[in-house]
This record gives C-alpha cells, sequence and structure tokens, in this order.
C-alpha cells in the first residue's frame, strides 16, 4: 500500500474537548479534555475498546455533536460559534461521512443516490461529476441498479463515491469496513487510501480492525474517553500489541 510520506498540519484540531450524555443514572462522561490534531492528506485511524468514546470523538470533530467543553477547529473555523444553519452548511460542503451500515436509499438508482449530496446542496447535478465519482470507486457500470442489486462492498463503494461527489475537505468514517468480510474490507481500505494519496483528502476513521487500521498514517488510541497514545505508519502487529495492552 501507499501511505503518506510525513504527517502534516491539523485539518481538524480538538483542543481540550470534553463530552458527556444524560442517561437514566445521570450525567456520563464520555470525552476528557481531548487534545489532538487530525493531519491535513493523511488517513488517520481511532481506535480503542468499545465504549472509550471513539464515535463521539468523530461527532465532535465532524461537528455532528457539540462539545459541552473545549474547542473544534475545522481548518480556521471554530465550530462552536457556528449557528446550527452555518454548521449545516459546513456539514453540507466541507465534511463527508462513510458509516458501516451504507444508507443508500433503495429506490434509488446508483446514480441518483450518488446525486444526492448536490441535489440536497441546491446545486446542478453535473452528470460527468456523478459519474466521474462511480469511476473513482469502479461502478460506473452500475449506474442504473438499484441498491439491492449490489454486493455489500459495491453498497460500500456507492456510499464513498456519493461522499466523494461533493469533493469534501475531509471524511469521516464510522467503522467503514465492519459489514464487510475482510477481502472486501480490504478492497474499501484500498479504496480510501486513494482518496488520501491521488485525491489529496483527510479521512478520519473509526475502526476496530487492525488491518484496516494498518492503512492509516497514523493510529490514535483512545481509553476512557482520553487520548493514551499513537502509532505513526503503523504495522499490524504494532497495533496489536498496543490493544492488547489495554483490551487485556
Amino acid at each position: 500500500m501507499s501511505l503518506a510520506s510525513d504527517i502534516r498540519l491539523p485539518a481538524v484540531q480538538l483542543v481540550n474537548v470534553s463530552m458527556a450524555f444524560r442517561g437514566t443514572a445521570g450525567v456520563v462522561p464520555v470525552l476528557h479534555e481531548v487534545s489532538v490534531g487530525f493531519s491535513e492528506r493523511a488517513l488517520t485511524a481511532v481506535m480503542g475498546p468499545s465504549g472509550s468514546g471513539k464515535t463521539t470523538l468523530l461527532h465532535c470533530a465532524a461537528g455532528l455533536e457539540r462539545p459541552i467543553g473545549g474547542t473544534v477547529f475545522l481548518g480556521g473555523t471554530e465550530l462552536e460559534t457556528g449557528n446550527d444553519r452555518e454548521l449545516t452548511e459546513i456539514r453540507r460542503h466541507r465534511v463527508g461521512f462513510v458509516f458501516q451500515q451504507f444508507n443508500l436509499l433503495p429506490m434509488l438508482t446508483v446514480y441518483e443516490n450518488v446525486a444526492l449530496p448536490l441535489r440536497l446542496s441546491g446545486g446542478r447535478v453535473r452528470q460527468p461529476a456523478v459519474m466521474e465519482a462511480l469511476r473513482q470507486v469502479g461502478l460506473e457500470d452500475k449506474a442504473g441498479q438499484r441498491p439491492a442489486q449490489l454486493s455489500g462492498g459495491q453498497q460500500q463503494r456507492a456510499a464513498i463515491a456519493r461522499t466523494l461527489v461533493a469533493e469534501p475537505e475531509i471524511v469521516f468514517a464510522d467503522e467503514p469496513t465492519g459489514s464487510l468480510d475482510r477481502a472486501t474490507g480490504r478492497q474499501v481500505m484500498g479504496l480510501l487510501r486513494q482518496v488520501v494519496d491521488q485525491a489529496g483528502r483527510t479521512v478520519v476513521m473509526v475502526t476496530h480492525d487492525p488491518v484496516a487500521a494498518a492503512y492509516a498514517d497514523r493510529v490514535i488510541f483512545l481509553v476512557d474517553g482520553r487520548v493514551i497514545g499513537k502509532i505513526d505508519h503503523p504495522t499490524v502487529d504494532e497495533i496489536v500489541a498496543e490493544l492488547g495492552r489495554w483490551e487485556s
């Protein structure tokens, strides 16, 4: 696999970010004054035990949730100062999302699913742009099919094309290979590497899979809502050994 040659300046920066949710037993802390940067034009993986706050960290970084303390910067934009409309615009035009569940609309064709972000943003849907996004993920010949006619890996690739068509600065991926078999997961991870290496995007990914994480330029480890370590240019063995320290 091709990895970025160095770790660059942060595309997203979290400074002393804390987050908590109210449950039946009261307020439950999830993140504790987390300070971390996600490098520009690099793929960063976030790993840790279940319940460590990985998805919450991703949501705060993407502006999906407002932290109760601290600051999140997307480039030079401080997200906490924006109102709901401004945050929606940021998420629509500067940020892309890929999830474990593909979230494709079953009644639409693959082409229509990929074109959907352009329609929702009020812009003109340009067929060449949609077909180019499909070409990037190897699905240009599936444009007229429905999601149910695709394999799981093809559906995830369609979901990635839907993200890429809007040309986001940064792509957030939450367990993008979690529902795929190992071979298909590797294909999807190879595609996310291309998003970084060839398209110059930034990708931040939550994963439990050491093989998927080994495609990253950096792995950040989160335990009990705190960043407790990182590995640059990781190998599978290094990742497994570090996880073993905290999951035993």
